[in-house]
């Protein structure tokens, strides 16, 4: 979806070159690059290896409405073109989180995204409702990924009224920007689009991870203690990117892209898809510096191509043999 320029606060500072800022509903980023959730912590263990103030934005690990201590180790396994994870969604919970971690994450000039998952849709608008006012909170970006407990575990992403549910319990609780982050493991991700934005969604990014497991041939076991997990990294780009331009044509909200961007080109060519802006996952974890150098890349690639702004290349995929 191509999207008119909007003009971003004015504390954004421009930098010579190609105009490269973005607007995210009400959210305004000096360029289109954030963090993943769950590969960047708190942003302050990345500090003395990343210039943080030259990101878009930065998204936290999710937080929940207690603290959670995650599943028992091992809990990551590389694989072909990426990895497997089954953290469990550690985190401090949010009490902890806007006394603790926020101190630190206002400081930054850069938007702090925070990432909310509950096991229930009163849960989701208890977080939402802590973290409204919050100095220092640009948004939030909702995980769906996560079971319904009350339904049997069901998890609130593969059914669009379940989706649309938590999106109204959030945006009744507040007023920040709402992402809601659309997970892969569907039938049909455009209806889950559709029915967050009916529900009061300002944007969406996509995907999370895909499910999946690796076995250890010698000990016939799973490599992982939770049997299970997310895949992520490049192995999943062409999903993604698949996805992101389907459901950037069928919704007027705009699009986050996410999966396997490692590479201002892997960026650009989500934004060709019609994604506003992107996230930097699995990259992290290897290279600290991905995020920043995509950034720069990105600045290269409008610059090789004559464009004088980023938002005129959102949503200009060809598609016709011309």
């Amino acid at each position: 979806m191509k999207e008119d320029y909007m003009n971003p606060a004015e504390e954004i500072v421009l930098c010579t070159g190609p105009d490269v800022r973005v607007q995210i509903g009400s959210l305004a980023l000096r360029n289109p690059v954030m963090t993943a959730s769950g590969t960047f912590g708190y942003a302050r263990e990345f500090e003395n290896l990343v210039d943080l103030e030259r990101l878009g934005a930065i998204v936290v690990k999710g937080i929940s409405l207690q603290p959670k201590p995650g599943n028992p180790p091992p809990r990551v396994v590389e694989t072909a073109c990426g990895m497997l994870n089954a953290i469990g969604l550690e985190n401090v919970g949010v009490d902890r989180f806007i006394a603790g971690k926020m101190k630190y994450l206002r400081s930054l000039t850069t938007p702090v995204v925070v990432n909310i998952l509950g096991d229930s849709v009163e849960e989701y608008g208890e977080i939402a409702r802590r973290l409204d006012g919050v100095e220092g909170v640009a948004a939030l970006e909702v995980n769906i990924s996560c079971p319904n407990v009350k339904k049997g575990g069901v998890a609130f992403g593969t059914m669009p009224e379940m989706a649309a549910r938590v999106t109204e319990a959030v945006r009744e609780a507040s007023g920040l920007p709402l992402i809601v982050k659309l997970s892969p493991n569907v039938t049909d991700i455009v209806l889950m689009a559709k029915a967050v934005e009916e529900a009061g969604a300002d944007a969406v990014s996509l995907i999370n991870t895909l499910i999946g497991m690796a076995i250890d041939p010698m000990s016939r076991k799973p490599r992982l203690a939770n049997v299970i997990g997310g895949l992520s990294g490049p192995a999943i780009k062409p999903v993604a990117l698949r996805m992101v331009w389907q459901v950037a044509q069928a919704v007027a909200l705009p699009v986050i892209g996410i999966g396997g961007i490692t590479t201002a080109d892997d960026a650009v060519e989500f934004m060709l898809a019609g994604a506003s802006a992107i996230q930097v996952g699995t990259a992290n974890f290897y290279d600290p510096s991905a995020a920043e150098n995509i950034v720069q890349g990105i600045t290269g690639y409008l610059q090789q191509q004559g464009e004088d702004r980023l938002v005129d290349i959102i949503g200009t995929l060809k598609t016709g043999m011309a």
